[in-house]
């Protein structure tokens, strides 16, 4: 059986012998937008099997040759993630509780509602779906944690479209964004995709304190101040051949801002104690939490450097403005948790989901890593409860919709008439969910600048 791709659409594989309660159920789920294979018997079921490739069965317990128990035995044995509903006699309790042992996702007692049926099958559909993409999501990880830039947004496709662009410069760039968004990771990935096989070499200016940054940056001979025993190459000449990287640039000292610029400008530095140039050959990567625009502006940062800094630079979203990038990036997180803790990783459920595309994340993706080793270990995510309306059925759908269109978008390059047929949607009702989301077709296209077909 095919556990692959989950359509938007529930496809369901109903096997009732009595043919007026088939029919009824037919039509009932068939009103509702679903598609439906019906059959008489769990046999004729089996041999179709391959070509329904169904999301959810609904199965009597009590058929005609192989009974319901059987049939649920076999259909978990090919697929352990199909949700499978059972439907039971009136007062028959103990085949619900023996279906319910042997795997089935839920159980409907006759008589019923339609209403009951629907919205049974609609939540098994949901749950396959959302497992589907777990699995995705999973396939589509690296297992190392020293990963490429993660995400799927529209914000972190420019990312990647200006890393591809800049990395083979030798062009100084900036990175701005806010505590924990990301920024040496994709300063990492820059020195990654260029041509330079010296050092990644990393700086936290904020880290260390005035009387030694200088130090740290240039180095310093035996004897040039008390303590310095012996000679030690600064982080720039470490980082000849490769690349530095310089985070939290905003909180470097005036005196120091005035050395760096010089070293931009004429490509060598001098140890301290020592008056001899050494040339170097880095590319200097910056980042900013801040606006370095209006701390130039306010006299805080020099305005020379700002602007020789501002040759080329990359904007990072805050993970609250790229939720469609929270499945990926969390999945991967429990991922390598489970790998660090040894622990069998647990699936997103959809309620976390909806709760952690609703939460604020303050402290961007760093803040999303702990929750996600939190959730992996079992001992909560330490995320505030959602508000309750974040567990109703329309929000959790919301997230669902949003997910399936976009994976939509990514497999037709942004051509959102294809995407519709692979919807099954009118190519109007998909134009109004792109504007309900805040999807732009543009930016799944293959090529940067490309307008998707219609």
């Amino acid at each position: 059986m095919n556990t692959g791709d989950t359509p938007s659409a529930a496809s369901v594989m109903l096997v009732e012998d009595d043919a007026v309660v088939r029919k009824a159920c037919e039509q009932a789920l068939s009103l509702s937008s679903m598609h439906v294979r019906a059959f008489a018997s769990a046999e004729a079921a089996l041999e179709e099997l391959h070509q329904v490739q169904p999301s959810v069965v609904v199965t009597d317990v009590r058929l005609p040759g192989i009974d319901g128990l059987k049939f649920l035995e076999e259909l978990r044995g090919r697929n352990g993630e199909l949700p499978i509903i059972v439907v039971t006699g009136h007062g028959d309790v103990s085949m619900a509780v023996e279906a319910m042992r042997h795997g089935a996702y839920d159980f409907i007692e006759k008589p019923f509602s339609s209403e009951r049926l629907v919205d049974t099958v609609k939540r098994g559909h949901e749950r396959y779906a959302l497992m589907a993409e777990n699995r995705r999501l999973r396939e589509r990880l690296p297992s190392s944690e020293k990963s490429s830039l993660i995400g799927q947004s529209s914000a972190i496709v420019q990312v990647r479209r200006l890393i591809r662009a800049l990395a083979p410069t030798d062009v100084d760039i900036l990175i701005v964004g806010e505590t924990g968004a990301g920024k040496e990771v994709v300063a990492k990935e820059i020195h990654e995709e260029s041509r330079r096989t010296g050092h990644f070499v990393a700086l936290n200016c904020g880290a260390l304190p005035e009387s030694v940054i200088e130090s740290e940056i240039f180095g310093h001979e035996a004897g040039s101040f008390t303590g310095a025993h012996k000679r030690r190459i600064g982080k720039i000449e470490h980082a000849n051949g490769g690349t530095l990287f310089l985070d939290e640039i905003e909180s470097m000292t005036p005196a120091m801002q005035t050395r760096l610029l010089r070293v931009l400008q004429e490509r060598e530095i001098q140890r301290l104690g020592s008056n001899e140039s050494i040339p170097v050959n880095c590319r200097v990567i910056a980042a900013a939490k801040g606006d370095l625009k209006a701390l130039s502006d306010q006299g805080q940062f020099r305005s020379d450097l700002y602007y020789r800094l501002n040759v080329a630079s990359i904007e990072i979203a805050p993970l609250r403005e790229r939720l469609d990038d929270i499945p990926l990036l969390a999945t991967h997180f429990i991922q390598c948790a489970a790998q660090r803790y040894r622990v069998e990783p647990p699936d997103l459920t959809v309620e976390t989901l909806v709760r952690w595309q609703q939460h604020n994340w303050p402290g961007n993706i760093r803040e999303l890593k702990n929750a996600a080793e939190r959730f992996c270990l079992g001992i909560g995510d330490g995320i505030a409860q959602a508000k309750a309306a974040g567990y109703s059925l329309a929000a959790r759908l919301d997230v669902m919709e949003r997910s399936m269109i976009s994976e939509a978008l990514r497999n037709t390059q942004g051509n959102v008439g294809r995407a519709a047929d692979l919807l099954q949607v009118p190519r109007k009702t998909l134009y109004d969910k792109l504007h309900r989301h805040a999807l732009v077709a543009a930016d799944f296209s293959a090529e940067p600048g490309k307008t998707a077909e219609r």
